[in-house]
């Protein structure tokens, strides 16, 4: 058998596994038993316990292996050029899996499928036709699908993207931005890094209808540097999208402007806040800047600016091809389309799961997630980062929404869910957030900087049982401070992730055990 396709995903979550070393492995053996083989280098699926996932395509489709090892390499490409593929390992069609057969995969939808380097392949799987047809209309038309589409941020408050947008669009300028928010440092949360790394011109493509929308013809990604394989993946395919004529001085033959660069930023957490961002993109220290006036307004470099972070610009490309209505179609309430859900920490099954607002937190956790990997009790769930509320399995019927998660005294952030078995010490994870908080404060407001080392030191009074009642109040009232004095969010959220353990796990802060219970 000649030509035989193989794909093993080339990312950061594969590689960790050894992905790098079982490709070069099915190499090998390839050589050796004289079989012509095209290894492609593509993304992962995001079913992370099955990694490295290798597929082989057929005529009848691809077939998936998983998890291989080097050892595996030589019988795995024996079963593939046998034809019938049989093979301990063998998954069978990757997409009858039920984990991903399950999605509802529109900003994933090629994500582990095509050659993430390849402008053609992207093209052939459905590419650029959201392009294609925002070229065809009116720059308003295109302002006005993105906010019917009810589509919003998907990086912290869900903000709505089209209002966003028709600020800049409205905002008269001789130059213009779209900036991506790739400063994905939340723990948990890898959706940014996958896109990236496995469809980077979804998001190529994404800006590119951003820039035509608002009248910008630049536009900046901002990779944090701990995002190597990212950075190195997306500079290709800015590469090849240029060489195809997708980016430069005429947007496909059209008398549209627009290019892209990727900027690497030093690995502050603040700088994904999109003032600090700006601020190092110009080449300042990252500091957050008060608001008014807005980054809408005034920017990157003062002028009126676009910014959006990976999932909500790789979103774009499929609204404008399929109209504002069949994205709009998905989800519930305010909440509207599909939310790439990423799960981590102590669960069976993790990895990415896409699917519409709606689904309940004890869906995702138990059902998808399959509970936790150790087999204990899941105990508590941090839903959207190390700024993210506590979830007790009391709140486990709360559905994947901004209003509902924002009415549980929660928010929903990026997506990442990280779960917890009952050996974890809930004093300690809030403890935690305000170390994060002191570590990564910018310092440019007293609420975070003070309030973040202050709250370390109450937390260790409450934990020794130092006037309890009097530091726990104290605490509390720190906490409001921080809410609402803060000059962003990473001092105004650190409150989330501490009173929801302090009210959800009493019993770790020292509180007698009927306080625990009656609460």
């Amino acid at each position: 058998m000649t030509g035989l396709r193989i794909y093993v995903p080339g990312d950061a979550a594969a590689a960790a596994v050894g992905a790098d070393d079982v490709a070069t492995a099915i190499a090998t053996a390839a050589e050796r038993s004289g079989t012509a083989v095209d290894i492609v280098r593509n993304g992962s699926r995001g079913l992370h316990w099955l990694e490295p996932m290798v597929e082989v395509a057929t005529a009848s489709g691809r077939i998936a292996y998983g998890p291989v090892a080097v050892s595996d390499a030589a019988a795995v490409l024996k079963a593939a050029i046998a034809n019938r593929g049989e093979h301990p390992l063998r998954l069978g069609d990757p997409e009858s899996i039920p984990y991903l057969k399950n999605q509802t995969r529109l900003t994933f939808a090629r994500c582990g499928i095509v050659d993430p380097r390849s402008l053609d392949d992207y093209c052939a799987h459905g590419g650029y036709k959201g392009l294609a047809r925002a070229l065809a209309m009116p720059a308003t038309a295109v302002v006005d699908e993105i906010t019917q589409s009810g589509l919003r941020g998907r990086g912290g408050a869900g903000f709505p993207t089209g209002i966003k947008w028709k600020t800049v669009a409205d905002t008269a300028a001789d130059q213009k931005y779209i900036v991506c928010n790739a400063d994905e440092g939340d723990s948990g949360t890898f959706a940014d890094r996958m896109i990236m790394e496995g469809d980077p011109f979804v998001l190529i493509e994404g800006m590119t209808i951003a820039g035509i929308a608002v009248g910008a013809t630049q536009g900046y990604v901002y990779v944090r540097s701990e995002y190597p394989h990212a950075i190195a993946v997306l500079n290709d395919a800015i590469a090849a999208a240029r060489r195809g004529g997708m980016l430069g001085k005429s947007v496909v033959g059209s008398p549209q402007a627009f290019d892209l660069e990727v900027r690497v930023g030093a690995g502050a957490y603040v700088c994904g806040e999109e003032t600090a961002l700006l601020d190092s993109l110009e080449g300042k220290r990252g500091m957050v800047r008060a608001k008014p006036p807005l980054p809408a307004h005034k920017g990157l470099f003062g002028k009126p600016t676009v910014i959006n972070n990976v999932l909500s610009l790789a979103t774009v490309p499929i609204i404008l091809e399929k109209g504002p209505a069949f994205y709009r179609d998905f989800g519930m309430g305010k909440s509207r389309g599909t939310m790439p859900i990423q799960l981590a920490g102590n669960i069976r099954f993790p990895g990415l799961y896409e699917t519409a607002f709606g689904v309940t937190l004890g869906e995702l956790v138990e059902d998808i997630g399959g509970g936790t990997a150790t087999g204990r009790p899941v105990r508590a769930v941090q839903v959207g980062g190390p700024l993210g509320a506590y979830f007790p399995r009391s709140l486990f019927n709360v559905p994947f929404d901004y209003e509902a998660f924002a009415q549980a005294d929660g928010l929903i952030g990026h997506g990442g869910i990280v779960v917890f078995d009952d050996t974890v010490d809930m004093a300690r994870q809030a403890r935690f957030a305000m170390e994060f908080c002191a570590i990564e404060s910018c310092g440019k407001c007293t609420p975070c900087r003070v309030g973040s080392i202050r709250g370390v030191e109450v937390i260790d009074r409450i934990i020794a049982n130092r006037d309890r009642a009097a530091n726990t109040a104290l605490l509390e009232d720190l906490c409001n401070t921080m809410k609402f004095g803060s000059l962003c969010a990473l001092g105004g959220f650190t409150p989330y992730p501490v009173m929801s353990a302090l009210t959800h796990f009493p019993e770790d802060f020292g509180a007698p055990p009927r306080l625990a219970a009656a609460e």
